[in-house]
């Protein structure tokens, strides 16, 4: 029997503490477990429990009773040399105007990433003998808290905006602010009679512009990141002579973005390139790393934020046309379902959008789910044996995971909800608001 007591001490934090307590086992001592939790095959281990209240010196006990992935239980942990560390995703307290009270994570600027949320508590790694022939009780220590963000800085042509929503502070009952990231064109500060059409770019959310834009060339001596993603090595590992691709996509990446951000400012600065303002927004919430940009009942009215508080702000600072004709959306994955959401609900104010690959946008396909017809989520059945339904694949057809290891790996990080993972955000978006105020699940 395995047991883990995970505390803190007051100098850490004052207390109490709500939230919820993720406890990591790594056999990889390349860097700290926390950051090696994925949905692929070469994650590591993580486990969770919800904590209320927990005052400095107290205990929260993990052990066999509490929920894993992808092994259920530590007590299936095979026995071993480890690297074991604990983080507490930390929870606020909201009051809504729907008269709902609830605990939820609020994104503190690095959109709703459970491991490097600012304000979150965690341990530092420890080796660990893991050996399930005896009861075994180690204690960990929460003694760091990670730091806030370095606000960016503007320069001539990136610029960093942040508006209190006055719509989703009478929503949220507390303060809540919107952001984005603007790219403004090539002689804005010169031709100060200009105005500009605008582009509003969807997608997830990031500190920096989506695209990247490098005024200066690339680092002549720029030497590929190694692997880190199980995809890219199983997409390289299976290319075979008859599946031809350009290997520097998947191992080069950093001097692809750093190449392809020159490129963009070059083309931006040339002559005879369109000019325009390029908006990419910042609307991460207690439930996800952005909002799907529509009103819903679980996440507020973001819609209507979004297009009448930040929208006009933008093209009033930045000399926008401010007109219907002069806007358009675009955006691919879950950025093209925005995109498209937002012609669709606000019409008049945009022409038109680019809306590619994006998430489902009917229930009878759900990432592979008819939530009308299946009787159930993570099997194709038949009369005599059912069959997994795939998550993620390859190019080359390679179940990497599944939409059952989606939804588990999103209840060991929060329940009711509060995962910060693609299922929940859209049950959050899609569906009515459950009995204790949370998402009601499907």
């Amino acid at each position: 029997m395995l047991e883990f007591r995970v505390s803190y001490d007051e100098e850490v934090l004052e207390g109490p503490l709500d939230g919820r307590l993720l406890l990591m086992i790594s056999d990889d001592d390349g860097e700290e477990p926390r950051f090696q939790i994925s949905n692929y095959p070469d994650t590591q281990l993580i486990f969770g429990v919800d904590i209320e209240d927990l005052n400095p010196g107290e205990d929260v006990v993990v052990d066999g009773g509490v929920r894993g992935f992808p092994l259920r239980s530590v007590d299936e942990v095979p026995a071993g040399e480890y690297w074991v560390q604990a983080l507490v995703h930390v929870y606020e307290t909201f009051h809504r105007s729907d008269d709902y009270t609830m605990k939820m994570p609020m994104d503190r600027g690095e959109g709703q990433k459970w491991n490097k949320a600012p304000g979150n508590l965690y341990s530092t790694p420890v080796k660990v003998q893991i050996d399930l022939k005896n009861k075994v009780t180690l204690n960990i220590k929460l003694e760091q808290v990670i730091p806030p963000f370095e606000e960016p800085e503007d320069t001539k042509y990136i610029k960093y905006v942040r508006i209190e929503s006055k719509l989703l502070t009478e929503f949220w009952g507390r303060t809540m602010h919107l952001g984005a990231v603007v790219l403004l064109p090539h002689g804005f500060d010169e031709h100060q009679e200009a105005r500009y059409p605008l582009l509003v770019w969807h997608g997830h959310f990031k500190r920096e512009l989506y695209a990247g834009f490098k005024e200066e060339p690339p680092e002549a001596d720029l030497e590929p990141e190694p692997l880190k993603q199980a995809p890219r090595k199983h997409i390289k590992d299976s290319t075979g002579p008859d599946i031809p691709r350009k290997r520097e996509y998947y191992d080069a990446p950093n001097v692809i973005a750093q190449r392809e951000a020159y490129r963009l400012y070059n083309d931006w600065t040339s002559p005879g390139f369109p000019r325009m303002i390029v908006v990419c927004i910042q609307h991460a919430n207690p439930y996800y790393d952005d909002s799907y940009a529509v009103n819903s009942a679980n996440i507020g009215p973001y819609g209507d934020a979004i297009n009448h508080e930040l929208i006009p702000h933008i093209e009033e600072r930045f000399r926008g046309i401010g007109e219907g004709w002069a806007r358009t959306t675009m955006g691919g994955s879950t950025g093209g379902w925005e995109a498209l959401a937002t012609q669709v609900f606000y019409p008049e104010m945009y022409n038109g959008c680019w809306a590619w690959c994006p998430d489902s946008i009917d229930f009878r396909d759900l990432s592979l789910v008819n939530i009308y017809d299946d009787g159930n989520a993570y099997y194709v059945e038949g009369r005599w044996r059912r069959a997994v339904r795939p998550g993620m694949r390859t190019t080359v057809g390679e179940i990497l995971y599944t939409v059952e290891d989606e939804n588990h790996l999103e209840l060991v990080k929060g329940t009711k909800g509060r995962s910060g993972g693609q299922w929940d955000v859209w049950f959050a978006t899609y569906g009515p608001v459950n009995e204790n105020g949370y998402v009601k699940p499907p």
